[in-house]
């Protein structure tokens, strides 16, 4: 009896050893399969609105601007449009898509009235420098103007490009003409296109055409930014023809105008904005390869000032506030957990390794970049 019982032993512990393996194979196997399921995401829409504030997008027009008559025209107008005493109404008059339908189904940084701080490190505050953080994921010091420079650092753009899954699957369009030297299109092979410059290649549709024309056509209100309506059908009509991954999308009108004072039209181009991005997600939802798995992230690359009220023409260095910036991001494998209050702070040059993570690629090892931002990231069970 002794001996059977000893024999036995051996037996049931090969049997036990045999049943974790096969316990620990089908959990390594079911967690891979939930990995996947996670990395779904296969297209990203980065979107920025060029100098656009925290402080209207959080609580809508401005009561010190609004009826100031250095700053707008019809006042009686603008205020039927986008004034009402309470803020969050206020706000919804100004960006609906953002506050009716953005706040359910997604993220939104960037109110420091309730805790949520978002900032560019880089000590310039104006454009070039801040586009640079955002796309690359690091300050260089070497990045301390507007000028028309070929970007030395590669941008998130550039290394999801040299990916063999990605490979001109990227595009970029801009209302301001320096965005082919930020993104370096020479070096990187993205297609940009910016400033005043016409779609262009064989198979060009109607509305690219029609684009054309009319662009040529219209005087220049400024030298170096076309309208944001161009930048927007360019863009439109090539993911319509060539599906992109990634696509990077700078509006620019908001900053023009309001260094121009014309807080008017800094109010009317923001809500034009507002549209053309619930068109772009409208569009993106109807659309078999982006339904559902797509991401889109926006943000600015500078504030402006506050104090006094004239600075909120300004940004730079010399004008406090103007680090103060915001984001929102929503899509697949964003939870919606609507305006965040009381967040972890977030900076500017942590979007670029987001960006790259949410596609599957490792960016944290290039230079020293910023952290991917994790409160994104999470999916939570």
């Amino acid at each position: 009896m002794a001996i059977q019982i000893n024999r036995a032993i051996p037996f049931f512990k090969i049997n036990l050893i045999k049943w974790l393996k096969r316990t620990l194979l089908f959990g390594l196997l079911f967690l891979f399969t939930q990995c996947s399921d996670d990395q779904k995401t296969k297209n990203v829409f980065l979107i920025t609105w060029d100098g656009y504030r925290w402080q209207e997008l959080f609580s809508g027009a401005d009561s010190l601007l609004i009826g100031n008559k250095k700053y707008v025209g019809n006042l009686e107008e603008l205020k039927n449009e986008f004034w009402h005493d309470d803020t969050k109404m206020r706000r919804k008059k100004l960006t609906p898509f953002i506050w009716s339908e953005i706040e359910k189904m997604g993220q939104i940084y960037g109110n420091r009235t309730i805790g949520s701080a978002v900032s560019i490190s880089n000590p310039h505050r104006f454009s070039y420098p801040g586009y640079s953080e955002i796309l690359v994921g690091y300050v260089d010091e070497r990045i301390d103007s507007n000028k028309k420079m070929n970007n030395p650092n590669k941008t998130v753009l550039e290394i999801i490009n040299e990916q063999p899954q990605f490979n001109g699957r990227v595009a970029a369009f801009g209302s301001w003409d320096v965005f082919p030297y930020i993104i370096n299109e020479e070096r990187s092979g993205i297609p940009v296109n910016a400033g005043f410059e016409n779609a262009v290649g064989e198979g060009l549709t109607e509305m690219e055409r029609s684009l054309n024309t009319i662009q040529s056509q219209l005087p220049k209100i400024w030298n170096t930014v076309r309208y944001d309506a161009f930048t927007h059908h360019y863009a439109k009509e090539y993911i319509k023809k060539n599906k992109p991954n990634v696509v990077y999308i700078a509006y620019g009108e908001t900053d023009d105008f309001a260094h121009d004072g014309d807080y008017e039209a800094y109010l009317k181009s923001a809500k034009q904005t507002d549209a053309f991005v619930k068109d772009l997600w409208e569009f993106v939802q109807s659309d078999e390869q982006y339904k559902d798995n797509t991401v889109f992230i926006i943000t600015t690359d500078h504030g402006r000032g506050t104090d006094p009220i004239d600075n909120w023409r300004n940004h730079g260095s010399k004008y406090e506030g103007t680090d103060q910036t915001w984001m929102i991001a929503w899509g697949a494998g964003i939870k919606a957990k609507g305006e965040v209050s009381n967040s972890v702070p977030i900076v500017a040059n942590q979007i670029a390794s987001t960006i790259a993570t949410i596609l599957g690629i490792n960016y944290e090892s290039i230079n020293e970049v910023g952290k991917p931002i994790d409160q994104i990231l999470k999916v939570e069970r």
